[in-house]
């Protein structure tokens, strides 16, 4: 599956239960067609220690959202869908309200 989404690009959260909220996608997961957004989608995680020195207990962790339900964010405008331009050696990805390179 092609993504238009990258690593490091700043998205908001269309719908579900963290709507409206923004962060930075951290992976990218292809073959599910999932992100993992940083600071969204938390969910409480038990961990065992690894080490004798280390603690278990419980953690919070960003879980995957589907990739539907993210927007990149432009500067300018928002939330936006991506387009391209430019020939097959030079594209580049583009705002679709503004024109702007994201």
């Amino acid at each position: 599956m092609k993504m238009k989404l990258k690593k490091d690009d700043t998205v908001q959260v269309v719908s579900g239960k963290d709507r409206g909220k923004t962060g930075k996608v951290l992976r990218i997961d292809t073959e599910k067609g999932r992100v993992i957004v940083q600071g969204l989608n938390m969910i409480r995680k038990a961990v065992k220690p690894r080490r004798q020195n280390d603690k278990g207990g419980i953690i919070d962790v960003e879980a995957a959202i589907d990739i539907s339900n993210v927007m990149v964010v432009c500067k300018k405008c928002g939330p936006t869908r991506i387009g391209f331009a430019g020939e097959k050696a030079n594209k580049t990805r583009i705002c679709r309200k503004c024109g702007e390179a994201l």
